[in-house]
Formats: C-alpha cells, structure tokens, sequence
C-alpha cells in the first residue's frame, strides 16, 4: 500500500494520533503496550514521515537554505564558489538535511524571502552581504553562518581563510626567486578577500626591501577572466617594454586572463614574466603553463559551515567561531625556474 497517515496507523492500532506522533518523536508519554503497537505497525506498513510530518512533529523542516550573492556571473558555476556549494551538499547529505539553493546578483531581500518561504532551518550566506540583507534575515530569528564573507554584526559565525597570510606567502615566494618589479591586478577591495589578499602581499613585499608603485597596482572592477585579460590588453606596453617581471593576481581567473594576452603576445612563463594567482582552482593546475597559486580549502569551508549550522539549529550551547583556515602556498610551472 502507499505510504499510511499517523491517522490510519492511529486507527490500526486503537489510539489516538497524539499518541502516535508522541511515539514517532520520543516525546511525551505513552504507554508500553501502545508503543509496542505502532512501532509494529510501522515496521509492518513501512511507514516513513513525510518532511510536513516530520516538521510538525519536531518544529523543524530539515531544509537548509544557501545563498550565494555575486553580482558578476558565473554565479553557481564559479569554479571556486561551485566547490564550497558542493561540499556543503555532501556534509548535508550525511546529517540528513535537504538543501535549497538561490543565487543572488543584486544582494536583494528577493532570495531571503524565498528561503524563509520554504521555511528553512537555517541559511547558509556566501560571498559578501549587504548590511540590510543580513538584518532582514536576522529579523526572523532564523541561525545562519557566513562563508568567505564578514560582518560587523556581533555574535555571527563566520567561515574564512587567513587571505592576509596567502598575500604574504605569494610576496615571499616572488621576492625569494628575485623579483623585483612585480604588477598586481587586486579585485574588487570591497570583497574583504581580495582586501585582504592585496594587503598581506603589499606588506610582505615592503618588508622584503622591495617597493610596489602606485601605478604597479591594478584594482579590477570584478574578479573574472575577462577582465584580467582586458587588464593585460591596457598594461601591455610596459610589459613589453621589460618593466615588470613577475605578476600576482588576487585570484586564479584575473591571473589566467592576464596570462593568456601574455601566450598570445609570445611571452615566456615563467622565462620573462612569473605568474601567480590566489585560490588553487581547478583549472590552475590544468592551464599551461600550470599556475602557481595558494590553496584555499572550500571543502572544508563547505563542510564546516553546515556542521556549525547544524549544531546552531539543535540550540547547542557554547557554539565558537572556528578559527580561520590556513593557506597553502602551491608552486607550479608558471613561476618555477628550474
């Protein structure tokens, strides 16, 4: 038969629906014999609780909501972005959440309604916010954790990496190897990682003896391929006239875009320009030359933020901050002279 109500099981075994929801969450009281009853019934009848059921009985729907805020596509299928959604798919999967995902371009209330329409949980919230959508949010009282975004709204977990630390060890790295005249293509400084990122570089770089120019810093209106490609097309001429030999992006697809002007214009990597990015994308280890980059951990960036979540919405007490993850300096062929 299709799957039976608690009413029709309540009938079968001569009690009442309360009763049976009481057994079916191990709430409340009910006597020996009638528990023994339903749960008969149930293993007989394979009943399972639907997601209503289940969030009457509990008070909870088991959804997640996450949403991803950008305002330059791609959105889900950014290739750093698309890791963390998809191992916050994986982590959910195991403690038995369903997952809702909305992508956001205009960092809008929109999709926050959308969630609490589907009455999630708790929200996962990716990338930056705006401080209006994370007061609406907090107005329905619903737990949500942040991820590769910050705040300054007190008590909010947030999920990052140590961007400042990656700044640095690209700036030592390309100080090590002997470069002095290094262009850096920053993205969006509002971004805090990008902020960050910029930051550790430049001060790295100064405490190494070594001076960045004004004008050898490029801040990018958006983080993408093209524009690090376009950034390249406007700078070639000093590059071309030996005025730079290394190259830091404060992310992968700034650094392959500016990359690929350079292999159309002959340019030898890391032979006349090294080249280094920030990220550890897929696709850095896949572009030739091969990128050299820092490694963010968005697997465990994911998982982390549903396993904290998860225990925000149980209401355990003592829920901390994690601390923030540490990055990986990856040498590759781009900037690797021997």
């Amino acid at each position: 038969m299709d799957n039976p109500t608690i009413k029709e099981i309540a009938l079968r075994a001569g009690v009442s629906k309360s009763t049976v929801s009481r057994i079916i969450s191990g709430k409340g009281y009910s006597s020996p014999e009638a528990r023994d009853k339903v749960l008969e019934l149930i293993e007989q009848l394979h009943y399972r609780p639907n997601a209503v059921a289940r969030a009457m009985v509990s008070q909870r729907t088991h959804n997640i909501g996450v949403l991803l805020y950008r305002r330059d596509h791609p959105i889900a299928a950014h290739p750093f972005y698309g890791k963390i959604v998809d191992a916050v798919l994986l982590e959910a999967a195991r403690l038995n959440y369903s997952i809702f995902v909305t992508t956001d371009h205009d960092m809008s209330i929109r999709s926050a309604d959308f969630m609490m329409e589907k009455r999630v949980d708790g929200l996962i919230l990716i990338s930056r916010l705006q401080r209006s959508v994370i007061d609406y949010i907090a107005n329905f009282g619903v737990p949500y954790v942040m991820v590769n975004g910050s705040t300054d709204v007190d008590g909010v977990i947030h999920i990052v990496n140590q961007d400042e630390i990656g700044g640095s060890l690209i700036a030592g790295h390309l100080a090590e190897a002997g470069h002095e005249r290094i262009f850096v293509i920053a993205g969006p400084q509002s971004h805090r990682s990008h902020n960050l990122r910029l930051k550790g570089f430049k001060t790295h770089i100064g405490q190494a003896g070594i001076g960045i120019a004004e004008e050898a810093v490029q801040l990018a209106e958006t983080s993408t391929f093209g524009e690090g490609y376009d950034i390249m097309c406007r700078r070639w001429d000093a590059f071309r006239e030996g005025k730079y030999t290394a190259l830091f992006a404060t992310n992968d697809m700034l650094a392959m875009g500016a990359m690929k002007l350079l292999l159309e214009q002959s340019v030898r990597i890391p032979g006349q320009v090294a080249v280094a990015g920030f990220d550890d994308i897929d696709f850095a280890a896949m572009f030739s030359p091969s990128l050299t980059t820092v490694r963010v951990d968005t697997g465990e960036m994911g998982a982390q933020a549903v396993r904290l979540l998860d225990r925000l919405i149980r209401q355990e007490q003592d829920v901390s901050p994690p601390g923030e993850l540490l990055p990986r300096l990856i040498v590759r062929q781009s900037t690797r002279t021997t």
